[in-house]
């Protein structure tokens, strides 16, 4: 939209936002069920950190990325699900502005994070398979550290970044987000100044932070499945693809939806799919993740049943 004369964009003091349904009734069953899952989530998240944290077996790199992945999940949905349940308590759909803005930005530190978090877990497992000699030194935990301090750093530019440019926008009116969060594609369609140079940073970023790691997560699981397919026995080869097929679901859910959200600027209003993607992003993918790293994973599991029992491990 085109700048109008003699607007502030220091007027806009708060946003609304509707939610995902409008009538009382459905509010009441969205409240449950946002709850459910986000204690589910919560609980899971942590039952897979702790279950890390006590069980010998599990101090590997691998999983030291994976605790860090809980983390991240616990983040994501507790930066949009509590406040959209206070707003479904309190009945009041407002957000303040610096609000909004501090939900942005925590919303992609942490999405940005997670890119290159599923990038150092398939170069960890390109490593383990492909080069399994030397996997201990070029894996060390200064080693593991180092990708983690670097995930944090690139996930809080890239936030800070959209944050800044998104405060030199113009708000003119109505501030109505047809979503229950605060995010990048519903904010651009709400401003009455060009969003062209914004859109341009998203364009760059999402080569940056979302296409470079997937390339860099298909090469990885490419020299992986060639050195699988060598593997003689047909127990060594369905070894080797168990320990990468949970990592590979989580990355096809994140990307996928990702992929869906960010690539849809040009459309003028917010849809139902708008925020049925938000709900995968920041609700259901984190709900899923400690089920899919913990389903088909013995150790994982008998990890959990010691912290649920209370019982120390044997070794």
């Amino acid at each position: 939209m085109e700048p109008e004369v003699g607007v502030n964009r220091t007027s806009v003091t708060e946003f609304i936002l509707l939610g995902l349904v409008e009538t009382e009734q459905l509010q009441s069953v969205v409240f449950v069920v946002f709850l459910f899952a986000y204690l589910l989530t919560v609980g899971g998240n942590l039952s897979i950190l702790a279950a890390i944290l006590v069980e010998p077996k599990l101090h590997t790199p691998m999983y030291f990325f994976l605790g860090n992945l809980s983390v991240l999940d616990v983040g994501c949905i507790t930066v949009t699900v509590p406040s959209m349940l206070a707003r479904l308590l309190s009945h009041k759909h407002t957000v303040p502005y610096r609000a909004c803005l501090t939900q942005l930005f925590f919303f992609h530190l942490l999405a940005g994070m997670d890119c290159f978090l599923l990038t150092a877990m398939a170069y960890d497992r390109f490593l383990a398979i492909c080069r399994p000699l030397t996997y201990s030194t070029q894996m060390s935990k200064t080693v593991q550290r180092m990708l983690v301090v670097v995930s944090w750093a690139l996930g809080f530019t890239n936030a800070l970044n959209h944050t800044l440019t998104l405060t030199t926008l113009n708000f003119c009116g109505p501030h109505v987000i047809n979503h229950f969060y605060c995010d990048l594609p519903q904010l651009f369609q709400l401003s009455c100044s060009s969003t062209q140079l914004n859109e341009l940073l998203l364009f760059v970023a999402a080569a940056f932070m979302a296409v470079t790691p997937l390339v860099l997560i298909t090469v990885s699981y490419a020299h992986v499945a060639a050195a699988v397919l060598q593997i003689r026995s047909v127990e060594g080869r369905k070894k080797a693809f168990s320990t990468c097929g949970s990592h590979l679901t989580v990355v096809c859910l994140f990307y996928g939806t990702g992929i869906f959200n960010y690539m849809r600027l040009g459309s003028k209003e917010s849809s139902d799919k708008d925020k049925g993607v938000g709900v995968f992003n920041t609700v259901i993918n984190p709900m899923l993740n400690p089920l899919i790293y913990s389903l088909r994973n013995p150790d994982v599991q008998g990890a959990l049943w010691r912290v649920l029992v209370g019982k120390q491990s044997l070794t």
